[in-house]
């Protein structure tokens, strides 16, 4: 039997560590290779870790709501001999070469390593350890950061917001090497007390995970953006009889649905080219253009909620690739199968609120974009038609597009010729387009 180390795979460039929410195999479970071995949660979405072999699990190394990070060996699984696999390292009988490679782990270890924080009862990822390091931040500095994570845990936004505003900070008293009768204080994250029913009929119900992350994310956009709202009609009774048109034979040669969403980011990555300013993020007081333009659609998850995965490289696509993307996208997102890097990299937000029977709405932007854009509802309403004949009253498709965006560095007059934008692309659809 050979051993084979489990590890937390990589879940996209910004995805340093995971939380495991719960272990789908036992000690003692036979495995398939693929066969999904536990759950994790990233601070965007959930995924489940699978077997590269088959076997039997053999040992656990992390328990429910650990927090994991990339690379580190989670579980042990035995498999047969002939299995290829990545074995633990085992005693062997060449002992003077095992005791020099560990000496020369032990001197690495050393010298990687960072601070003690032993004398701390407060938990840290290794990531926000080294960055400590880096930045000379002392243990007990470290532990007066209030943290913003579960369970108050000091995240790397947090200690990156830190080190940024350490300057502004008062200075700390001078060190002696006499003992510290009084500890310094540390910040304590208050504690929301369970809220309890006065009548005794209310529910009451805790947030979830993501409805949690979700209202966090909210409250910071708000506090950091500056929101302002432009709202545009379009008529968009040329795209509505088209797709009338085209939908069952596209649906019969593609095997896909062709739904509205795509036309509608076709429209919006065309925008984005035309006016690249709008396709940045802000990062403190530094702008920052992005070459590719990838586009987050709002998608519901099984249990509600919403989530944002990313379109990469919309611009580049055609009509048939945007609509496998879209339905590729939404149907993984229904059935919760999105992986982590699918909500990575977004550059610019669309939600259909339509799809809800909305008319308009006003989205919060997805941070740390400057803009999104709410597809309002389809409605058939009276407009004033004109004609080189003169003007008539006639039955029209109209729907209304909002578009949230941040003043801080996008103001009025981009904003609006923005979303304006995209109303003459989707109002100029050529009715006799092929696809």
């Amino acid at each position: 039997m050979a051993k084979f180390e489990l590890k937390l795979p990589k879940m996209g460039e910004s995805v340093a560590e995971a939380t495991i929410t719960n272990w789908l195999k036992n000690v003692g479970d036979t495995i398939a290779a693929d066969e999904a071995v536990l759950e994790i949660a990233t601070d965007k979405v959930d995924s489940e870790v699978p077997s590269e072999v088959s076997g039997t699990l053999s040992e656990i190394l992390f328990q429910v709501n650990d927090v994991v990070k990339v690379g580190q060996t989670i579980a042990i699984i035995e498999t047969e001999g002939g299995a290829v696999a990545e074995p633990v390292v085992q005693a062997v009988a060449a002992a003077p070469v095992v005791e020099a490679v560990a000496a020369a782990v032990e001197v690495a270890k050393e010298m990687a390593a960072p601070a003690d924080f032993s004398g701390s009862d407060k938990f840290y990822s290794p990531l926000v350890k080294n960055i400590a390091k880096e930045e000379g931040i002392s243990v007990a500095e470290l532990d007066t950061i209030a943290g913003s994570g579960k369970d108050g845990r000091v995240t790397k936004e947090d200690l990156l917001h830190y080190i940024k505003n350490r300057g502004n900070q008062p200075a700390a008293p001078a060190t002696t090497s006499a003992p510290v009768a009084t500890p310094a204080p540390v910040a304590v994250p208050a504690t929301q007390a369970v809220p309890v029913s006065v009548n005794g009929a209310d529910e009451i119900v805790e947030m979830d995970r993501m409805r949690k992350l979700i209202s966090k994310y909210m409250v910071e956009s708000v506090q950091t953006s500056a929101h302002v709202q432009s709202f545009i009609e379009v008529d968009v009774t040329n795209i509505v009889k088209w797709r009338d048109k085209v939908k069952n034979e596209f649906e019969k040669r593609e095997g896909e649905k062709l739904t509205f969403t795509p036309i509608f980011m076709e429209a919006v990555a065309k925008a984005l080219k035309d006016f690249p300013m709008m396709n940045i993020s802000v990062e403190g007081e530094y702008i920052i253009k992005k070459k590719n333009i990838n586009l987050g659609m709002a998608a519901a998850l099984p249990n509600g909620n919403l989530i944002v995965p990313v379109i990469k490289n919309a611009d580049q696509l055609n009509l048939v690739g945007m609509a496998k993307a879209v339905n590729d996208l939404g149907n993984r997102a229904k059935a919760g199968k999105l992986k982590p890097d699918d909500t990575q990299g977004g550059t610019y937000t669309v939600t259909n609120v339509g799809t809800f029977g909305s008319v308009f709405g006003t989205p919060i932007i997805n941070q740390p974009q400057v803009g999104i854009l709410a597809l309002g509802a389809i409605r058939k309403v009276p407009a004033v038609i004109e004609t080189p004949e003169g003007d008539f009253i006639g039955i029209r498709h109209k729907m209304f597009l909002s578009h949230s965006y941040d003043h801080r560095v996008v103001d009025g007059a981009l904003g609006g010729s923005f979303v304006k934008r995209v109303a003459d692309y989707l109002e100029a659809w050529d009715s006799n387009r092929t696809i």
